[in-house]
């Protein structure tokens, strides 16, 4: 008789005891990415990406899973997509007297050559943005020894507003109304460089902003 009592009271307990037990929700999928300054606005691109598909994104300059750049590195061995393209601008504020530039024109501006010896901006030599520049503009002609370095075009934009006689390098989405366009430089692709370490949510995620 004990016997039978005890298995009564235990195996209600048990289907309780499963019934209420919740299930574990699933980890959240989360994806390491980096964006150069000049990269910035496929940076917030790539949070609608992820939002959409529920991911969570780490911002993280330690071995990214996803890298956001324009132009191509050097020495570039992992896989690269283009995912959009942005136009490399020569910029001044729009009560800067000078007039629209040509190529060679703007390779004397930037070298500290020629009657006006307009005060240039740059970017710091390994940045993404002038290296690009550097590369498909100024190239043997070179950068003027003097010109002045902007952290980022935030800065650079700043730095042009404040002196109206000054001509520096901007990204066309950086432009704003207080600057006008002396000279395009071209386009530049805009890149997403996966790591070794990306796997199918980063893979899905630089998809969604090639569209």
């Amino acid at each position: 008789m004990v016997k039978k009592i005890v298995c009564f009271l235990v195996a209600p307990f048990l289907l309780f005891a499963c019934a209420s037990t919740p299930q574990a929700p699933a980890a959240p999928t989360v994806v390491t990415v980096y964006a150069t300054l000049a990269a910035q606005p496929w940076l917030t691109e790539l949070f609608v990406c992820a939002n959409a598909q529920g991911i969570i994104l780490q911002v993280t300059p330690a071995d990214p899973q996803i890298y956001l750049r324009l132009g191509e590195p050097a020495n570039l061995t992992a896989p690269a997509y283009q995912i959009d393209e942005e136009e490399i601008l020569v910029v001044a504020d729009r009560q800067n007297p000078t007039p629209s530039l040509s190529l060679e024109q703007t390779q004397a501006v930037f070298a500290g050559r020629g009657a006006s010896a307009a005060p240039v901006w740059v970017y710091a030599s390994d940045a993404d943005l002038q290296m690009w520049f550097d590369q498909f503009v100024t190239n043997a002609s070179g950068v003027a020894a003097l010109a002045r370095v902007a952290s980022d075009p935030q800065n650079m934009t700043d730095a042009l507003r404040a002196d109206p006689n000054s001509i520096g390098i901007l990204s066309a989405r950086w432009m704003t109304e207080s600057l006008r366009k002396l000279y395009s430089a071209g386009k530049a692709p805009v890149l997403a460089i996966a790591s070794s370490e990306a796997d199918d949510a980063a893979l899905d995620l630089i998809a969604c902003l090639s569209k």
